[in-house]
């Protein structure tokens, strides 16, 4: 369950990742330049405020920034503030994470049976604020992803992360087929598919031809 500070801290630290003050973050959204300020995040009787949908779309739509990059903002605020950390180291700088083209991820020595990353041949991008010391990024090729995700997009995956229907994910087959879909269901079977280019076909992957299957958490967008 999300908390107060953490919705705040998150915005905060989106606010931090584009070079804005939290006021400067709400004027760039067309929105009073007050709105975020820590004066009101509490009302006069000491009554929690919290931000509402429509400002933090706004916001989103002002900076650019994807859902998944504010998600993650959500989810690394929540890790800390479960450590009692006030700060945010993680978000304080950027830290390079492994990068590959999305058709190497086929190639074998690139991954090991869990999906983690290992071994060379990777390049590297900087990312700020991931929380999966595992994460690594994927340059989209082609225009299987559109019109999510468009050729030379980066997305970042989280081997770690926890997957749930309806979530964004990258799946390799034992074939050495890797593909980026919608999970639309899990079964002790097989595991369903949708895409996210309506013109590429949803696919039904038997379990046992599964390899890994990994969220994405973010792109660059």
């Amino acid at each position: 369950m999300l908390s107060h500070a953490q919705v705040w801290a998150a915005i905060d630290a989106l606010a931090e990742r584009y070079g804005l003050s939290p006021s400067g973050l709400a004027r760039r959204a067309g929105l009073d330049p007050t709105t975020f300020n820590p004066s009101k995040r509490r009302a006069v009787d000491g009554r929690l405020r919290w931000p509402s949908t429509e400002s933090i779309s706004k916001v989103l739509e002002a900076t650019g920034a994807a859902l998944e990059e504010f998600t993650l903002l959500l989810e690394v605020e929540g890790q800390l503030q479960q450590r009692g950390q006030a700060a945010r180291p993680a978000l304080s700088g950027l830290r390079s994470v492994p990068l590959i083209g999305l058709a190497q991820a086929g190639v074998g020595g690139f991954f090991d049976d869990g999906g983690f990353p290992v071994g060379g041949g990777w390049d590297e991008v900087p990312f700020p604020g991931a929380a999966d010391p595992n994460s690594y990024a994927l340059e989209v090729s082609g225009d299987s992803m559109l019109p999510l995700y468009r050729d030379g997009d980066i997305i970042i995956i989280s081997p770690s992360a926890s997957i749930r229907r309806g979530d964004r994910v990258v799946l390799k087959t034992q074939a050495g087929e890797v593909m980026a879909k919608v999970l639309a269901r899990k079964t002790v079977k097989a595991i369903e598919l949708v895409s996210l280019n309506p013109e590429h076909e949803n696919r039904v992957i038997p379990l046992g031809q599964v390899e890994w299957m990994a969220r994405i958490v973010w792109a660059s967008q």
